[in-house]
């Protein structure tokens, strides 16, 4: 249980408080990010669009927000992330939710944005060793099959737990067939155990409770 120290003046002494915060609760995403990198990936991990290892403290990785948080800013309708960090306690919410956070190429995730996951024609990758295909036209990505389904666990859960977040109906049926096609490996479910103990809640569609 994380704690912090609070300070209180009773009858001229002051009294020091230690307060009991949830596991449930994360103050903020910058302050989730040191968590999810010490809980997750310790000693570093697979990058989530190209599946290329990396190492503790590798640079050139950031966290991707499947669900990207320009969909959650239009959805509060809070302002951009910036101001939605100040003025929206939910934004912070599910901005920290580590269930929609994944490492990957700080270039690829630049590169994806706010683009809709979807079935991309042709097998035109975005690098000889990266299985990532991207149409700018239609904004559309499609990832590599080993994970697709995590990611459409990932969008599933963000739907599911945050009433304000909707995706189109388009897009949850392909999220519902990668689910079916491509099930939680052993790696995905130690992770959403590792959430699980940090937030406190996981992800259904991993633990078989999805619909």
């Amino acid at each position: 249980m994380e704690t912090r120290m609070a300070c209180l003046r009773v009858g001229g002494m002051l009294v020091i408080l230690l307060l009991s915060l949830s596991p449930l609760v994360r103050a903020d995403y910058l302050e989730t990010i040191p968590v999810f990198w010490k809980t997750l990936y310790p000693n570093g991990g697979k990058g989530l669009y190209c599946g290329k290892n990396f190492k503790r403290f590798d640079r050139r990785y950031n966290i991707e927000h499947v669900f990207p948080m320009s969909w959650v800013t239009h959805a509060l309708r809070c302002g951009d992330r910036h101001h939605c960090r100040r003025v929206s306690r939910r934004f912070n919410e599910i901005e920290s939710d580590m269930h929609n956070m994944y490492p990957a190429r700080r270039d690829l995730n630049k590169r994806r944005g706010a683009m809709a996951y979807a079935i991309v024609k042709g097998e035109h990758w975005v690098k000889p060793d990266c299985d990532l295909e991207i149409d700018a036209r239609r904004r559309w990505v499609e990832p590599r099959p080993a994970v697709c389904g995590d990611i459409a666990r990932a969008l599933l859960y963000m739907a599911d737990r945050y009433p304000e977040l909707k995706l189109y109906r388009r897009q949850r049926d392909l999220m519902l067939r990668w689910n079916r096609q491509d099930p939680p490996d052993a790696a995905e479910k130690v992770r959403n155990r590792r959430i699980r103990k940090v937030q406190g809640r996981g992800n259904p569609w991993i633990e078989g409770e999805g619909r």
